[in-house]
């Protein structure tokens, strides 16, 4: 173990293979990004922020690209480009959402806002599999991750409806196509994080005890994810390790979705 919690690399799972991880300039993503590349992958680390995007390519060796993944033409472009500049991809990490401040209710949230989040959040895993999917049957094999969230496997009081049902339909999407192509060599999972220390994160909850701690009661192990361990959850499923493993979510919520009541 890492002195930050997480598991440190398995190995060289990962040597001369390409890996596209989008929204891969931060947070989650940052760290995938970080995981693969440390056990030998090239990896495209694909996002909106293109500095971002930039700063996280130099520091481990890879590629940036600029994408918004709403948009199907840029999404269809950045796998298009990978297979043109390298032969193949082996690896699509679909990780990019958004959350916005003005996400809540039912009753507050307006459409636009609603559309915004489906549009990135579940289009974009959508547009990325499309996009992916034709390379990989071609070579017969590869792998898919879909980031979702214990968002879509428990109902909230503090309730963030857009992302929970964005992040519903990215379980239903990854279960669909991992059966689908089961057969074909091709793998598609999930993996639903819990809350997650993220910046993003880290600052709502910096500004807000009470809120963190409201969070923090339903989780047994006492604190929220560091982002190394979810990328180490995303890696086993792209690697080797995972073979047998398709149409699945690996939760990796410290406990949540299995807690009645948690410890003192």
């Amino acid at each position: 173990m890492t002195a930050a919690g997480g598991p440190g690399p398995a190995g060289a799972r990962f040597a001369d293979r390409i890996a596209v991880v989008t929204g891969g300039a931060s947070g989650i993503g940052a760290a995938v990004c970080r995981r693969l590349a440390s056990e030998g992958a090239l990896v495209v680390v694909a996002d909106v922020d293109e500095d971002g995007a930039a700063a996280v390519a130099r520091d481990i060796g890879g590629e940036p690209v600029a994408v918004d993944v709403s948009r199907a033409v840029e999404v269809d472009a950045l796998y298009d480009g990978v297979v043109a500049r390298h032969g193949r991809v082996d690896v699509a990490v679909h990780n990019a959402g958004i959350c916005p401040p003005e996400d809540g209710s039912v009753l507050e949230l307006g459409l636009e806002a609603w559309r915004r989040v489906q549009d990135v959040n579940l289009a974009g895993v959508y547009l990325g599999c499309r996009a992916v999917l034709p390379y990989l049957l071609d070579a017969g094999r590869g792998s898919i991750v879909n980031m979702a969230s214990t968002a879509a496997l428990m109902g909230a009081a503090t309730s963030q409806i857009a992302y929970t049902a964005s992040k519903g339909g990215v379980l239903a999407l990854t279960r669909e196509l991992g059966v689908q192509f089961a057969r074909s060599g091709v793998r598609v999972n999930a993996v639903s994080p819990g809350v997650v220390a993220t910046p993003l994160t880290r600052g709502l909850f910096a500004e807000d005890a009470q809120e963190s701690a409201r969070r923090l009661v339903h989780v047994p192990m006492g604190r929220f994810a560091e982002p190394a361990e979810v990328a180490a959850a995303v890696a086993f499923l792209a690697s080797d390790d995972a073979s047998f493993v398709t149409a699945g979510n690996l939760v990796v919520d410290g406990g949540t979705t299995g807690a009645y009541v948690t410890p003192l």
